[in-house]
């Protein structure tokens, strides 16, 4: 049991970190002028994020259908602005 808690707050460590960079990468891009989120980007995020917490909860706890629940919020705000796709 302990091995599956290291290895999630491994992944939630490496997350953090890309979200980290994300936020730097965007804050320097912003200065430079407005930017228009890619909309691809979410729903693929969406796709990902909606099955791994699905199985995430079923594994580890259920206190992880956050996940899922960020996945599906994904999915809907990229299928919403599916016209607005960065292809």
């Amino acid at each position: 049991m302990t091995d599956w808690i290291l290895i999630l707050l491994i992944v939630a460590g490496l997350l953090t970190l890309l979200g980290l960079f994300l936020v730097i990468f965007l804050w320097k891009k912003r200065k430079e002028g407005a930017v228009e989120p890619d909309y691809r980007a979410f729903f693929i995020l969406g796709i990902i994020f909606a099955p791994m917490g699905i199985v995430l909860s079923v594994i580890v706890t259920w206190a992880l259908l956050g996940i899922t629940a960020l996945g599906v919020i994904y999915l809907i705000i990229g299928l919403t602005n599916r016209d607005k796709w960065k292809t």
